[in-house]
């Protein structure tokens, strides 16, 4: 592998720290959580909202913002805390992810954090937790070992159903009689509401699934898959799906391992990411994914599936 490709799998994130104040019956709690840096594309003090229907009650409206209008979401309602009042000034956070624009009302943001996906574990939270599992992906120490949660932001996607539609098709077309496809897809994502979209489909698709939560877990599910077919791996293993974000080993760092085996060389590899900038496509392509898909659309799922495997 070249020493560009290793520097573009350098198994790092960078994230923005920001703040959310809890009201606890012993005080007020500084809860520290991150989000991805390529998914913010700016942050902005509270707009003006407009009220929008809903029947979430972390939603919180619409704004303008340069003639889009943005879904604005207090992030301390969706977690499931109640938020300290006496932090009045609050921030939002503009991102983009999945192709959607999102607000999240926050109380403060601190800094960018560079930090490697070694470091991060996934949350492990016992059943009296308030915040739910589902609503984060991973945790992280920082200084004075104090605990950044990554929040799985994908998941409001699913909660708000912004592409229900789109998730409810079948990828097959009319008049398709049976599944076009056989064999094994290994496909790796640490976020559950993913996870169930992409079940979903390649099983539709006739596919046998294996899941894999991580890079490190991908890799141990190549090496079973390897033990019990050994060189004729290629004729049952068809293809690798791939999230990008994950923790312990992200998945340009889990390509760049698999390219450096040539066991796994002739596996094709699609990545499947909630990331949408130009930088994180040609990132992939420099390291041979043969495609780089934004999450979640169906059709272009099945399709780009088709073209790599027809």
């Amino acid at each position: 592998m070249s020493n560009t490709n290793l520097k573009l799998a350098s198994n790092e994130i960078e994230l923005i720290d920001f703040r959310i104040y809890e009201a606890r019956e012993d005080g007020i709690y500084e809860g520290i959580y991150g989000i991805n840096v390529a998914k913010v594309q700016e942050i902005i003090k509270m707009p003006e909202v407009f009220e929008c229907p809903s029947d979430l009650d972390y939603v919180v409206g619409v704004f303008d913002l340069r003639q889009t209008i943005i879904p604005l979401i207090d992030l301390s309602k969706w977690i499931g805390i109640v938020s300290s009042h006496t932090h009045e000034e609050k921030t939002v956070i503009i991102t983009e992810f999945n192709n959607i624009k999102i607000g999240f009302i926050v109380h403060c943001a601190k800094r960018i954090r560079r930090i490697n996906w070694q470091d991060i574990e996934l949350a492990h939270f016992n059943s009296s937790s308030v915040i739910e599992r589902e609503r984060i992906t991973g945790i992280t120490r920082i200084e004075d070992d104090k605990t950044l949660l990554i929040l799985d932001l994908e998941s409001i996607i699913d909660d708000l159903d912004f592409y229900q539609e789109n998730n409810k098709k079948s990828p097959y077309p009319p008049d398709h009689k049976k599944a076009k496809f056989n064999g094994i897809v290994l496909f790796l994502d640490d976020s559950n509401a993913a996870r169930k979209m992409i079940r979903k489909n390649l099983v539709e698709m006739g596919f046998t699934i294996i899941e894999a939560i991580d890079g490190e877990d991908g890799m141990r599910k190549l090496e079973k898959l390897y033990d019990e077919y050994g060189d004729q791996l290629s004729e049952h293993l068809k293809l690798i799906i791939s999230d990008v974000e994950m923790p312990k080993m992200d998945g340009f760092h889990f390509l760049s391992q698999i390219h450096q085996d040539s066991r796994f060389l002739n596996i094709p590899v699609i990545f499947n990411s909630s990331i949408c900038d130009k930088y994180s496509a040609e990132k992939a392509k420099d390291l041979g994914a043969e495609a780089y898909l934004v999450k979640f659309d169906a059709d272009k799922f099945y399709d780009e599936i088709s073209k790599i495997l027809g």
